[in-house]
C-alpha cells in the first residue's frame, strides 16, 4: 500500500517534486533500498547521501528526497535531515493510531519489540514499531515516517545520551502512553550521577498527549523522582515493578520449563501468562508492556500469548544451540550493548540456567562509563561470583580492574579484544556448557557469536 505520495511529501517537506511516484518504504541507508522505496539522501559531517543516489534506484527506489536536483524523480528540499523530521512530523499528525513511548537505561529494545508483538497479534498486523535501534534524532523521525496510515498502534524507542535529547524525540512522538523502563549508570562518561540521568530520562513525558499515560518502575530508587518529572504531564501514573505496592506488579514467579509463569494484577485486571524469556529483568518488562497495553485499550490476552511465544532478540538474549564436541553447548547473545545494569542482570539469569557442564561468560567492556569506569567493572566481581562461573573470557583492557577483584577458583583469560575472544572461547567451551556473550557493542563480540554459532573452525 501507499506510504507516501511525491505530493505529500512535498507538502510535508516544503520541497518542490520533479514527477509524480508513490513509494511504500523509506530508508537513508541506500543497502536498505526495496523495491517501491524513497530514498532520503542525508548530507552528515562523515559521508553524503548523494553520493549513493545511483545504487539506491538500481535497488528499486521510486523517488528520493534530496538538496541538490538529481535525473530519477525525486523532491528537492533545502536540507534532507530538516525534511526527513518534517516527514516525521507529518506522519505523527496524520496518525488516528495510540502511540506508545519507550526509553530506559536498560530494556527499552526488548519492551518496545514484546509491546510490538502483542498488540500486532491483537491488532491482527497493525501495529508498527521502530526497527532495529533506531532511537535518535534520525532514528525516530525515520520509524515515525515508516509509519502506514492505517496503522492501529505505533511503538516508538526514544534514546539519548544527553540532557535535552529525548525532550527533542518525545515532542516528536506525541505518544499516549511513555514508558521509561529502567535508570542505572549507562552514557554515566555524560552525567555527574545517577539522579542527572533518571532526569534526562524522565523528559519523555514532556511529550505526553492530553490525558495520556506515565508507567515508571516501581523497584527503581529512582521512582519518587521519575513520579514527580511525569506529574505536570500525565493524567495517569502508573508504577510497574515486583514490589509491594506497584500498581503493576507479578504475585506469582514460577520458573517452568520454556519460562517463567507470571500472575500479574493490574489496576482493572489480573492475568495468568508464561513469559518465555529468562530473568527477573524480563518479569519487569513484560509488567511494563501489560501496562501499556491495558493503558491504550489493548487484548491482555493476547499480549500473554505473544509473550509466551516471543523469541530471543538478536544481540539481546538469543539463544543458541551449537555443536561442540561431545554434543551441544548452549550460547546467550547479548552482544548488543552492557552496561553496570545489564550485566549484573544477564549474570544472575546465567547463574539460573540449568547446565550439565559449566557456566561461561564471555564479558567485554562496559563503554561511556567515564571516570567511574574501573569502579563499575570491578563490582561484577560479586555477581560473576553469585552466578557460579567457573570459567570467564574478559574482553578489552577496561577490563583489567575486574580481572584484578576477582577471587580464586574462576578460570580466567584476558584477551585485548574479539578477535582473541573467538579464540580463546573456541577453546574454552565443551558439550553441556552454557556460555554467556555480552559486551558493549563497540566491542565487536557480534563477531564471536556469529563464529560459534555457524561453526567457523
Amino acid at each position: 500500500m501507499t506510504l507516501w505520495t511525491a505530493a505529500e511529501i512535498a507538502a510535508a517537506t516544503g520541497g518542490t517534486a520533479s514527477a509524480d511516484f508513490a513509494v511504500t518504504g523509506i530508508a537513508f541507508d541506500s543497502r536498505e533500498i526495496t523495491p517501491g522505496d524513497l530514498f532520503v539522501a542525508m548530507q552528515g559531517e562523515a559521508d553524503d547521501g548523494h553520493r549513493f543516489l545511483p545504487q539506491a534506484f538500481a535497488s528499486g527506489a521510486a523517488g528520493a528526497i534530496v538538496g541538490d536536483a538529481f535525473a530519477e524523480p525525486h523532491v528537492l528540499v533545502a536540507d534532507t535531515i530538516q525534511a526527513l523530521g518534517d516527514l516525521g512530523r507529518a506522519s505523527r499528525a496524520r496518525a488516528a493510531a495510540k502511540i506508545v513511548g519507550v526509553t530506559g537505561s536498560v530494556g527499552k529494545t526488548g519492551t518496545k519489540e514484546a509491546l510490538y508483538a502483542a498488540l500486532d497479534r491483537s491488532s491482527r498486523g497493525r501495529a508498527h514499531r521502530s526497527v532495529k535501534s533506531y532511537n535518535n534524532h534520525t532514528g525516530v523521525p525515520l520509524s515515525l515516517a515508516r509509519m502506514p496510515r492505517e496503522a492501529g498502534y505505533g511503538i516508538f524507542e526514544m534514546g539519548m545520551s544527553a540532557a535535552g535529547e529525548l525532550a527533542a524525540l518525545t515532542r516528536l512522538v506525541r505518544p499516549h502512553v511513555a514508558i521509561v523502563t529502567a535508570i542505572a549508570p549507562a552514557h554515566r562518561e555524560f552525567f555527574a550521577s545517577d539522579e542527572a540521568i533518571a532526569d534526562a530520562k524522565s523528559e519523555i513525558f514532556e511529550g505526553l498527549e492530553e490525558g495520556g499515560t506515565a508507567l515508571v518502575p516501581h523497584d527503581s530508587p529512582h521512582r519518587d523522582r521519575l513520579i514527580a518529572a511525569a506529574r505536570p504531564h500525565a493524567a495517569s501514573i502508573l508504577t510497574f515493578g515486583l514490589g509491594d505496592g506497584a500498581d503493576i506488579r507479578a504475585r506469582d514467579v514460577v520458573s517452568v520449563a520454556g519460562g517463567t509463569l507470571i500472575t500479574a494484577l493490574l489496576p482493572e485486571a489480573s492475568l495468568t501468562f508464561t513469559l518465555s524469556q529468562p530473568g527477573e529483568h524480563w518479569v519487569s518488562n513484560a509488567l511494563a508492556v501489560l501496562g501499556a497495553v491495558e493503558a491504550v485499550g489493548g487484548d491482555l490476552a493476547a499480549a500473554g500469548l505473544a509473550l509466551a511465544d516471543m523469541a530471543g532478540l538478536k544481540g539481546r538474549g538469543e539463544r543458541h544451540r551449537i555443536p561442540v564436541a561431545g554434543g551441544e553447548a548452549l550460547l546467550i547473545d547479548e552482544s548488543y550493548n552492557a552496561n553496570p545494569a545489564s550485566m549484573r542482570a544477564t549474570l544472575q539469569s546465567l547463574g539460573a540456567e540449568r547446565v550439565a557442564g559449566r557456566r561461561i561468560a564471555v564479558l567485554g567492556a562496559m563503554k561511556e562509563l567515564g571516570e567511574t569506569s574501573g569502579a563499575f567493572h570491578a563490582g561484577l566481581a560479586e555477581p560473576i561470583a553469585a552466578a557460579g562461573i567457573a570459567h570467564l573470557i574478559l574482553v578489552g583492557p577496561e577490563m583489567a580492574p575486574l580481572a584484578k577483584a576477582l577471587g580464586p577458583g574462576i578460570e580466567l583469560a584476558h584477551v585485548p579484544d574479539a578477535a582473541s575472544a573467538i579464540l580463546a572461547s573456541k577453546d574454552a567451551i565443551r558439550a553441556g556448557d552454557a556460555m554467556l556473550v555480552k559486551g558493549s557493542n563497540s566491542v565487536g563480540l557480534a563477531a564471536l557469536v556469529e563464529a560459534l554459532a555457524s561453526g567457523e573452525s
